[in-house]
């Protein structure tokens, strides 16, 4: 790793993106404790990251997990909560099995559980402890697309509770759901940081028009930026629209009668910003 800097903040959702070998789960393990880092200092919860009192507010999904076939998952859930030192009464983790849509299999022996299920537990292993962190790494790689929902509304219900969420996902989609903030990693340095909002950059607005005054057009160029292709103008809209530019923009078109046969919002995916990072940083 090379100076690598991020924070997150509580009630925040923070993912880590990044190719493979970027050092995605490296930092995640120095933050956990399992690897030492060879400088620097890591903070969790305003403690150093040894303390023992915050690593135990803190939940951790691995992306490599198994659990002990031979118990249920009361048994997966209780022997977490010792082993953390903390005590959770019996109908919390009921509710937590409850929570991951494990309660009815609550009884029944790991060893029998898909791949699916067994990330389930260990997202309930995550939340048992009522952790004011909770780091997942890779949480729906093993769920179906019912699951990968059902694991979204969780961490938007873990963060309206004011916990912190770090979020190694693949599955790019999913962080722009859920994400305040994204950390791009490659080669273990930092190669961009920011909201989404900073990091998708301007929106384009495409229009479809006929009997384009001069006033009217004036009206466009006085937003953004205006370019033509064949019956299409594209406008650049600015960086920090609050989301009014665009109707007040068809109103006063129309006001000034223009016809409006389409009107295009244009935003660059973080599935395309996130590509064009990486080969920035890759260019010789």
């Amino acid at each position: 790793m090379d100076g690598v800097s991020f924070t997150v903040g509580r009630g925040e959702v923070v993912g880590l993106l990044g190719p493979n070998g970027a050092g995605k789960t490296s930092v995640i393990k120095m933050l956990l404790g399992l690897v030492r880092p060879d400088a620097g200092e890591v903070v969790l919860l305003g403690r150093p990251g040894n303390d023992p009192q915050a690593r135990a507010a803190v939940g951790y999904l691995p992306e490599l997990f198994r659990y002990q076939p031979w118990l249920t998952p009361e048994e997966v859930l209780a022997l977490h909560v010792r082993l953390a030192g903390v005590r959770v009464p019996d109908a919390e983790r009921r509710e937590c099995l409850s929570l991951v849509g494990l309660a009815d299999r609550a009884g029944d022996r790991v060893g029998g559980f898909s791949k699916g299920m067994q990330q389930r537990l260990g997202l309930a292993v995550a939340l048992v402890a009522r952790p004011e962190l909770v780091v997942l790494d890779e949480p729906t790689s093993a769920l179906d697309p019912v699951g990968r929902v059902d694991v979204r509304d969780l961490v938007l219900d873990l963060k309206s509770r004011g916990v912190a969420v770090l979020l190694n996902s693949h599955l790019i989609g999913e962080v722009e759901r859920v994400c305040d903030r994204v950390v791009v990693l490659n080669h273990g340095r930092v190669a961009a940081a920011g909201t989404l909002a900073e990091l998708l950059g301007q929106r384009e607005l495409r229009l479809h028009l006929e009997h384009l005054t001069p006033a009217a057009e004036a009206r466009l160029t006085a937003l953004g930026q205006v370019s033509r292709e064949g019956e299409w103008l594209t406008v650049t809209l600015p960086a920090d629209d609050d989301g009014t530019a665009v109707p007040d923009l068809v109103a006063d078109l129309v006001a000034h009668r223009v016809r409006v046969h389409a009107v295009e919002p244009v935003r660059i995916s973080l599935e395309e910003r996130l590509l064009g990072i990486l080969r920035e940083e890759d260019r010789p």
